[in-house]
């Protein structure tokens, strides 16, 4: 694909021989920080947000500030002076909104509603777009099932940016994240069956194929086998099998990237780029490192009914149970750190934060410019091991 935004991002990785870095909109003082460190250090970074934290105004929009796709973008836009960010679509795609879920939308209404998200992303300026219908609700699909979503999908989207004129390219993914890695042989009759499809209908190829490297988030940690001292059973260790699935993307001229990269160890992420893998997605752990920031200087500040305010609000959302291993040991305040970003937009949240904020600022405190720092912090050690900017 001969486009504008691919060209830039292949020169960057070659100049920089990096790793690019998507971050989740976990929160507007996220959001904010990704702007700002992007514009600051003039590099690229994909905002990615899942149709669950970001979706259109018809479909209800979602948790992350409340932003429809539309408000979202536009906020972006308005912020993003030098152009750095590139406002992308993570996990689009059937029943990838839990509305889709709760109604139980049969296969037919799912991807209608999945193309009218798109449909929205594009018209909204969105630059990257997740192809990934690996969610089903009703049964567990072939690969080649798949893979006629994504042709589905993919084909409509490319339709809707010709009309629109706008630029944009694509990602896909065709299963969840397990932890574990991909085989060669499923990657390469993916990819090989995507080239077949664009070729014959004279589409663009896609920029990026997600490929599981054995990462995988859960609780607050990352439990998949890329980190991991210890051989897994049946499993060829990352630093043998990595390699060779970057080689065979290299030869399919489409990069590789990462989901779930988040709490992954200095010197895992070290290798990011020594591997060649060329991008990856950090979401969670930026909710998790707002919410023990403001717990953190509650507490400091003699504010501990605020806080348990905080963390109770938080566990009574329940948005932690996915996140829980089965043999989990977790606290409850644990669980509530968890889940605390995925209430930040409630009344009942806003109506605490409206008390610390003015708590703090007798003190001279800015929350929000606080917990927006801590964000950056959490966001530069992935801009420094990715070799995006130069060590301090």
């Amino acid at each position: 694909m001969d486009s504008l935004i691919e060209d830039n991002l292949s020169s960057f990785l070659k100049h920089r021989k990096c790793t690019l870095l998507g971050v989740g909109p976990m929160s507007i003082n996220c959001v904010d920080a990704t702007i700002e460190l992007a514009n600051m250090y003039d590099v690229p970074i994909f905002l990615i947000a899942s149709r669950r934290q970001v979706d259109s105004r018809e479909l209800g929009g979602g948790y992350a500030n409340n932003w429809t796709t539309e408000e979202f973008a536009k906020y972006v836009f308005e912020r993003d002076k030098n152009k750095k960010i590139l406002i992308s679509r993570d996990h689009g795609g059937p029943w990838q909104n839990n509305k889709e879920q709760k109604m139980g939308l049969d296969l037919d209404a799912a991807m209608k509603s999945a193309k009218s998200s798109y449909k929205t992303d594009i018209a909204a300026g969105f630059k990257v777009l997740h192809i990934d219908p690996s969610v089903d609700i009703h049964e567990n699909p072939s690969v080649d099932q798949i893979l006629e979503r994504v042709f589905d999908l993919y084909e409509f989207c490319w339709i809707e940016a010709e009309k629109n004129k706008s630029e944009l390219i694509f990602e896909i993914g065709t299963e969840e994240q397990s932890g574990s890695t991909n085989t060669q042989e499923e990657l390469d009759y993916t990819l090989n069956a995507v080239a077949n499809f664009c070729s014959k209908n004279n589409l663009p190829k896609p920029t990026f194929v997600v490929i599981q490297c054995g990462t995988r988030v859960m609780e607050m940690r990352n439990v998949g086998s890329f980190d991991s001292p210890i051989r897994v059973a049946n499993e060829i260790p990352a630093e043998i099998q990595l390699p060779k699935m970057i080689e065979i993307c290299d030869n399919h001229g489409i990069f590789m990237k990462e989901h779930n990269t988040d709490y992954l160890s200095d010197e895992a992420l070290r290798w990011h780029p020594r591997f060649g893998i060329h991008a990856a997605n950090v979401a969670p752990e930026f909710g998790v490192t707002e919410s023990c920031a403001l717990v953190e200087i509650l507490l400091k500040n003699n504010l501990s009914k605020l806080a348990d305010s905080f963390l109770e609000l938080a566990y009574l959302s329940r948005k932690w149970e996915k996140w829980m291993l089965v043999d989990s040991s977790a606290s409850d305040k644990e669980k509530s750190l968890i889940a605390g970003h995925y209430i930040f937009s409630t009344p009942e949240f806003i109506k605490i934060k409206k008390e610390a904020v003015s708590e703090l600022s007798s003190k001279n405190i800015d929350l929000d410019n606080y917990l927006k720092e801590r964000v950056k912090s959490s966001i530069l050690r992935y801009m420094y091991f990715f070799r995006l900017i130069n060590p301090i």
